[in-house]
This record gives C-alpha cells, sequence and structure tokens, in this order.
C-alpha cells in the first residue's frame, strides 16, 4: 500500500480492533465470573438449608425444599450412596454420583418419637447432648468452604447447566452426609451471551466508523503536504528556485515542514545565485589575462620586436594563480577536509616571511622565543592562508607590517596588521566574499583579483577556526586569525 491515508486508516483499525476485543475479553470473563459468583451463593445457601435440616434429624421426606425446579438436591453418605433427591430430579451429573434413586437405610433421616426417651422413664432432660438421658443429641454443619462444580440436571424432563455445591452436615447419631444443591447457570449463560452478541455486532461497525474517521482525518492532515508535493514538482519542473511551497497556518509539523522546506530553497537559491555569480566573476576575471595575453602574442607574431615578453609572463603568472585559486576554492566547496598533521604554528609563519624576499614593506614578525603553538590540520593551506594576509598588508599599509603569534583560550591566535586606511565597519564582512575588491583596490594589477581573503576565511572554517577583521592600534586594519590547538 503506497497510501499514507490507508496505512494509517488500518493501522489504527488494528490497534482499536486488538483493544476492543481483548477489553471484550476481559469483560466477559468479569460478567461470566461474578455470575458464577452469584450461582455460587445461591447454591450454597440452598445446600447449608438443607445440610441444617439434616443436622437436626429431619426425616427426608420432610425435608423443606425450596423451589425444587431452581435448586435440586443430592444426598449421599459416607459410602457415595445417594440416600436423597429432590422431586423431579432423573438425570444428574458433576455431583460425583450420577445415581437418582435413593438407597433405603433406616439408620439415615429418622426422626425420634416424642416419647421415645430413656427406659426409667424418669424424663430427665438435664443433659441436652443425651449423654446420660437417652434423647438423641443436635448434628453439626460443616463449617469449611462449600466445594463447586459444574454439572447438568435432568428435572421434570427439562435438562439445564448447574452450578453444584457440596456442603457436608453430621447427624446426631454420628453419620456424615453430603448435601449437593445446585443452582442454575441459565441466567449466567444468557447474559454471557447477550453480550458476546452485542459485541459481536458493534464491534465491526465501530471498527468501520474509526477506519472511516481515521481516514477522513489523515486525508485532510496530509491535504498540505499534497499542497507542498506539487510545488516542489513545479519547481523541479520550471527551475524557478524563487517559487515557494504553501504554509499552512497550523503550527503542527506539516506547517513547520513547509516552513524548512521554504528555507532550504532559500538558501539553495542563494546557493545557486552565487555559484552563477562566481562562475561569471571567474569568466571575467580569466578573460583579462587571456585576452592581454593573445594581444601580446598577435603583437609579436607580426611584428616580433615589439614583443613584450615580461608583460607576457606577468599575464601567465596572474592566470596561474587565479586557476590555482578557483581550483582551491573548488575543493573547498566540494567539502575537502583538512588533513591531521600537527603544526607549530609559530615556526610556519617564521618560514612563510622569511621566503618573501619580494616584498614593498619588511614584515615584523611576533612570536615568543621558546613557546609552542601547535595546530593541527594542512599546512600548505594554512601557508596559503598566511600568505594571503600577508599580500593583503602589503597592498595597503603604508610604512608598518607585522605578524604575531600567541594563545588565546584553548587556541591560537595569528594576527595580521597594517597601519594603512582599514576596513570601514559596513564592509568588514563584505570583503570576505569572492570576488569583492573595495575602492581603494579596484585595480586588477594591484588589488588581485578579490579571492584571496575568500579562500583565507574558508580555509580557516575548515580547520575548526576563524577569520575576522577589526580596527589595529595603527589605524590600519588587524586580521585575526584563530584556530584550535592541536589535541
Amino acid at each position: 500500500m503506497r497510501s499514507v491515508r490507508a496505512r494509517a486508516a488500518i493501522g489504527a483499525t488494528l490497534v482499536v480492533a486488538v483493544a476492543l476485543v481483548a477489553a471484550g475479553l476481559a469483560v466477559l470473563s468479569v460478567l461470566r465470573t461474578n455470575l458464577i459468583d452469584q450461582a455460587d451463593l445461591q447454591a450454597e445457601v440452598a445446600a447449608r438449608e438443607v445440610a441444617g435440616q439434616l443436622a437436626l434429624d429431619t426425616a427426608y421426606a420432610d425435608l423443606d425444599l425450596d423451589d425444587e425446579e431452581d435448586h435440586p438436591v443430592q444426598v449421599t453418605d459416607e459410602e457415595g450412596r445417594v440416600v436423597f433427591v429432590s422431586q423431579g430430579l432423573r438425570a444428574i451429573s458433576g455431583t460425583g454420583s450420577a445415581g437418582v434413586s435413593p438407597v433405603p437405610s433406616a439408620s439415615v433421616g429418622a426422626t425420634p418419637s416424642p416419647g421415645d426417651d430413656d427406659d426409667d422413664g424418669d424424663g430427665d432432660d438435664d443433659d441436652d447432648d443425651g449423654g446420660g438421658s437417652g434423647r438423641p443429641g443436635r448434628g453439626e454443619v460443616s463449617s469449611d468452604d462449600p466445594d463447586f462444580s459444574d454439572g447438568t440436571a435432568t428435572v421434570d424432563g427439562r435438562k439445564a447447566d448447574y452450578r453444584f455445591a457440596a456442603v457436608e452436615a453430621t447427624t446426631s447419631a454420628g453419620i456424615t452426609l453430603t448435601v449437593h444443591a445446585g443452582a442454575p447457570l441459565a441466567a449466567e449463560q444468557e447474559a454471557v451471551n447477550t453480550v458476546r452478541g452485542a459485541m459481536l455486532t458493534g464491534l465491526p461497525l465501530l471498527l468501520a466508523v474509526v477506519a472511516g474517521v481515521t481516514w477522513l482525518v489523515t486525508r485532510r492532515a496530509l491535504r498540505p503536504v499534497e499542497g507542498i508535493r506539487r510545488e516542489m514538482a513545479a519547481i523541479t519542473a520550471s527551475e524557478d528556485l524563487a517559487r515557494r511551497v504553501p504554509e499552512p497556518d497550523s503550527r503542527d509539523e506539516i506547517a513547520r515542514l513547509a516552513r524548512t522546506t521554504n528555507e532550504t530553497l532559500t538558501v539553495l537559491e542563494a546557493s545557486v545565485e552565487r555559484q552563477r555569480r562566481f562562475v561569471a566573476d571567474a569568466s571575467h576575471e580569466l578573460r583579462s589575462p587571456i585576452a592581454s595575453l593573445r594581444t601580446q602574442l598577435e603583437v609579436a607574431e607580426a611584428h616580433p620586436e615589439l614583443l613584450d615578453l615580461p608583460g607576457a609572463v606577468a599575464d601567465t603568472v596572474r592566470l596561474q594563480v587565479l586557476a590555482a585559486d578557483l581550483l582551491l576554492l573548488a575543493r573547498l566547496d566540494a567539502g575537502e577536509k583538512p588533513g591531521t598533521a600537527r603544526i607549530e604554528a609559530g615556526t610556519l609563519v617564521r618560514e612563510e616571511v622569511s621566503q618573501r624576499t619580494g616584498d614593498r614593506i619588511p614584515v615584523t614578525v611576533e612570536v615568543a622565543e621558546g613557546a609552542a603553538y601547535e595546530v593541527s590540520g594542512s599546512r600548505g593551506q594554512l601557508v596559503r592562508v598566511v600568505g594571503n594576509l600577508l599580500d593583503n598588508a602589503q597592498r595597503h599599509a603604508e610604512g608598518l607590517v607585522a605578524v604575531s603569534v600567541a594563545a588565546d583560550g584553548r587556541g591560537v591566535r595569528v594576527e595580521v596588521r597594517d597601519d594603512g586606511a582599514g576596513v570601514p565597519e559596513d564592509e568588514r564582512e563584505r570583503i570576505f566574499e569572492r570576488f569583492v575588491r573595495l575602492d581603494d583596490a579596484r585595480s586588477r594589477d594591484d588589488g588581485g583579483a578579490g579571492l584571496g581573503l575568500a579562500i583565507a576565511r574558508d580555509v580557516a572554517a575548515r580547520h575548526g577556526g576563524t577569520l575576522t577583521v577589526h580596527r589595529a592600534p595603527e589605524g590600519g586594519a588587524v586580521f585575526r586569525l584563530w584556530l584550535p590547538r592541536a589535541a
């Protein structure tokens, strides 16, 4: 199933079905247990009533039985013989004995006559239990919990299910009888069947309602998603990144999805625009040295004596540097990770300055003797950063270019400062954009292509550091490169 609505509806229906079935079974179990408990109580009451009469030596024929059809009674002696059954009982099961024909017993169920006293006829009745008076004593009914069992009984030709309770009674003659009295289970079965039938009828209807409601709610909830999908498809087809998906008024996950999608489109549009601008600027920057070099070569072909060899070499070098810068930016944009070599920042700065023999202004190096400022990364890229910062300072300085290395918290700070005109505060972020040159550096020969600072910041970010520009104490600009210390 590819439809979220269908999966949601089926899933909700299955969950509700399982819950309802479990709840229904629990309800039926509780209901059945309660009704059986009531039947047990009725059976126990009937059994104890008969047992109490037997304990008083009431004759079987004189037993007072309530509603013999609803409470069939069977009495057995110690040997399991049936000595009494209620009237109309034709068959029974579940009581331990299936007999319904009483066995004659002269010693059971006999009632003493009022004149049956002891032989001396003195009528002395000072002992209630017959100990010495000759009068029969009183029996007793067992106080233990009765045993319960399920069974059937046929009374007056009608067979039904019963719950039987077994209660023991002891007569005054010491004879132990077991009274089995039953309570009908018809009411319990009818109630359980009624509830089960109602559940079986209502469950499909309820599940249909749940499935329908889930389908409608999911459809309504996913309607904005379909709108987002259609708009994204239109954006893909038209390649117009300026379009945006509709944002619903709700504050739910779909609204956040729409906002995040629009934010992604905004970033994507800016990235594509930056890439287009980068390609256009790169093409423009490449066109100039290539055109100049071609012109010089064409002139040299026609008039060899007019060949400007130093100019051709300069244009070639400039073209080579620009191609190297573009290649490095392409690698950075592709997510190239820096190396993990351990580099001593002070040594790196000293080596880079020592190789700059043709600088217009001598560079002053300020590094504490004996201090170790180790960072990790790509040595070639970090050398490129320091070189670009020094080149930028050389172009703008009037008489001072200084570089210092010092500890800064958990990192190392490399500062390059000059005494030039500085960078206006509102331009301090723009100068790190690609192909950006300020007004005092418009000359392509002196100002470069505008990629040096952009490369420096990208390399710093790839190494987990930062590159910012501030006002130097000498009045010019100070570029602060911060890099984390090597682990």
